[in-house]
């Protein structure tokens, strides 16, 4: 039998009331599809574990998240890059429980990442295009910094994608003053927290 934690409850109470409904949905869907699982807290939001990781959701002022840890080995390329930019996870800003799949849908991603968990699978990064060079997201220190003082904001950072990152890199080390790099990674961390692209303004 799965468990469940009080902290979700206390979470999910908390959050917007445009974020319950969706919430309660995701985490009633993760424990038909998997009910060995097992519900906890891990940088401030909620995450359901089977075997290690497996799938996490989070609520913003406007919009929630649902990240699978493996979400690339779920899902392969099934979802647009332009959903998996505008918001933390592989589905985009979720304002509705209609901007999830169906159940049937979302219960056949949380079943494969139930196998992989079983398989020992490791998380694996997006292959090259061929031909082109692999350009490394580097973390200007400034941003390291504040990031190592929000593990909510770090958490979310790590589990966007890499041109997400870059953005707010690149951002904050072409500031040339050091207190514009300062404030730049201020700025960044209140939006990475709420799961944003650095240009979410002009998204849908």
């Amino acid at each position: 039998m799965g468990t469940r934690d009080p902290r979700i409850d206390a979470y999910i109470t908390k959050s917007a009331p445009f974020a319950q409904p969706i919430l309660e949905h995701i985490r009633t869907v993760v424990h038909e599809a998997c009910p060995a699982v097992a519900e906890t807290i891990k940088w401030g939001f909620p995450h359901f574990d089977y075997h290690g990781m497996m799938c996490s959701t989070a609520s913003f002022k406007a919009h929630c998240a649902l990240t699978f840890w493996l979400g690339r080995q779920v899902h392969g390329e099934e979802l647009s890059d332009d959903m998996r930019e505008q918001a933390m996870g592989q589905f985009g800003r979720i304002t509705s429980v209609k901007d999830l799949p169906n159940k049937t849908t979302l219960k056949k991603y949380i079943k494969k990442a139930m196998a992989l968990n079983d398989a020992g699978v490791k998380r694996s990064r997006p292959a090259a295009k061929k031909g082109a060079a692999v350009k490394p997201v580097v973390v200007p220190p400034e941003l390291a910094a504040a990031l190592a003082r929000n593990a909510g904001a770090k958490a979310a950072f790590e589990a966007s994608s890499p041109s997400h990152r870059r953005e707010y890199c690149e951002w904050i080390a072409e500031a040339k003053r050091m207190e514009t790099k300062t404030k730049r990674a201020e700025q960044a961390i209140a939006m990475i927290a709420e799961g944003k692209a650095r240009n979410w303004k002009y998204g849908a």
